[in-house]
């Protein structure tokens, strides 16, 4: 503990990701009757995950729902759930097996405000965890960033530690739109230092605003999830041979933050994206894009360059795994690159 004016600075408190998210959905439970929850173990079991861990016995049965395993049918009743006035919480043991429902999250709960002629709001969260776990392989490694991204009419946000996450959960049940919130699995378990503010019950993260988590003045480095705690990694490193990256971390992937990460290219005038989808049509392409159309493309000293996932469903083999996910190593290599150094 460092004294500062005389002041005893107390170390901050730390949560794990997992009981942010559980922190955030309490509180938004108890303070809306009309919130509830649903999906596959959420209830008796305390999630998959162990996200709702306690909510069960806290507020019942009907207000935490374990679903038989079919998708389709569960996310099917919350948005209904959503129509009729209530703000369910549809669980997905993981966004892979959304595909099961992806007619409901798309066709149902997206597009009817906009069909309704304004008349028919969806207020629903579509949750779990996304991206590449560990040694699940190719059906269970995705991320659907770009997926639900590339839909007007959901809001998609992707936290990477537990401020974001409970910040970004709770702002997601109170939105009267449809929200995808895409945790990460390899996160749950991973404390970070909570702020006191975060430790409120009013405390909301903005959706659709994106947070820089490292000034810098050689490099722009965008990234959202874990891929985030890496950039940050590789800034640390690089901060030692004199190039200071600034990373910002996305939060939201639907509506984009493109003023924030703009601002950031025109200061140090280059770009690194990091993501752990795939590069076709990922978010990183997205990002430059827009850069390119946009005002801070005249900016460029360089051309931006993404880091991504491998274009290759995932392999279950680890060493495999592990170089066709983004590393620390290959961050490093893109900022070279980009500063040609």
């Amino acid at each position: 503990m460092a004294a500062v004016s005389g002041l005893v600075r107390r170390p901050l408190r730390e949560v794990t990701v997992r009981d942010a998210i559980n922190q955030g959905m309490d509180e938004e439970l108890e303070r809306d009757e009309k919130v509830f929850l649903l999906g596959e173990e959420v209830a008796q079991y305390d999630g998959a995950y162990k996200v709702s861990r306690g909510l069960w016995k806290k507020y019942g049965d009907k207000r935490i729902i374990d679903t038989p395993i079919s998708e389709m049918g569960f996310a099917g009743i919350a948005v209904g759930a959503a129509m009729a006035g209530l703000r369910p919480i549809c669980e997905f043991m993981t966004f892979n097996f959304s595909m099961q429902a992806i007619d409901q999250v798309i066709n149902s709960a997206a597009k009817t405000y906009y069909m309704s002629g304004g008349f028919q709001p969806v207020p629903i969260v579509f949750r779990g965890p996304n991206g590449a776990s560990a040694g699940v392989a190719a059906q269970h490694s995705q991320c659907f960033a770009a997926w639900y991204g590339h839909c007007p009419g959901l809001k998609v946000v992707s936290p990477w530690n537990s401020e974001d996450a409970k910040g970004l959960i709770k702002s997601a049940i109170r939105d009267n739109n449809p929200v995808v919130v895409l945790e990460n699995e390899l996160m749950y378990g991973v404390p970070f230092e909570f702020p006191p503010e975060a430790q409120s019950k009013d405390f909301l993260i903005p959706i659709g605003k994106a947070k820089i988590e490292r000034q810098g003045t050689h490099i722009t480095v965008v990234s959202h999830s874990r891929p985030v705690g890496h950039c940050l990694e590789a800034a640390a490193v690089l901060s030692k041979e004199g190039v200071e990256c600034e990373v910002i971390n996305m939060r939201t992937i639907r509506p984009m933050d493109m003023e924030t990460i703009e601002a950031s290219v025109m200061k140090t005038n280059h770009l690194v994206t990091v993501e752990g989808g795939w590069p076709q049509f990922g978010v990183g392409a997205e990002i430059c894009a827009r850069i390119m159309e946009g005002p801070a493309f005249n900016f460029l000293d360089a051309p931006a360059v993404r880091v991504t996932g491998a274009d290759v469903p995932m392999p279950y083999a680890k060493i495999l795994e592990d170089n066709s996910i983004p590393q620390v190593k290959d961050i490093i290599f893109a900022i070279k690159k980009t500063l040609n150094i």
